[in-house]
């Protein structure tokens, strides 16, 4: 007598359930993520540009960090939190750009090696451990098979 039922055994397996359901909670987070990116893009564009995107513009202030009030109000000191003030020539406007200062570049390159130095010594703490381990175990078996004789 043959089962009614036409899904394999090794596909209702608890591991298998559970890496399905990520597999599909990630596709579904990626295509929600999608949807949102895009209405946010419409919106973006009904905007008008600024003027520095459209133009040339002189540097009116050196890129200085936002303050407290300005890194909530200001939509150009969220992406680094540092700001600086733009002229444009034609027609004649003061804006705010946002920009990278060198302060903050060097802080992340230096943050960057740091991170870097501490997964080498890890990394290599492991390796040297791990072929402790290993001359360990082949010593061992050279010892079992040297008595077994």
């Amino acid at each position: 007598m043959e089962s009614e039922c036409r899904v394999p055994s090794a596909c209702c397996r608890p591991r298998v359930l559970v890496l399905q359901a990520l597999f599909w909670s990630l596709v579904s987070l990626r295509v929600f993520g999608a949807a949102l990116l895009s209405e946010e893009n419409t919106t973006v564009k009904q905007q008008s540009a600024p003027c520095w995107l459209l133009e040339d513009f002189v540097v009116a202030a050196e890129c200085s960090p936002c303050t407290a009030f300005q890194t909530t109000s200001w939509a150009s000191c969220g992406p680094t939190g540092f700001v600086e003030r733009v002229n444009c020539t034609r027609s004649n406007k003061d804006e705010y750009k946002s920009c990278r200062s060198s302060l903050l570049e060097e802080r992340l390159f230096w943050r960057f090696e740091a991170s870097m130095l501490v997964l080498t010594l890890s990394s290599s703490v492991v390796v040297v451990l791990r072929q402790r381990l290993l001359d360990r175990l082949a010593s061992e078996k050279v010892r079992r098979q040297i008595e077994s004789i």
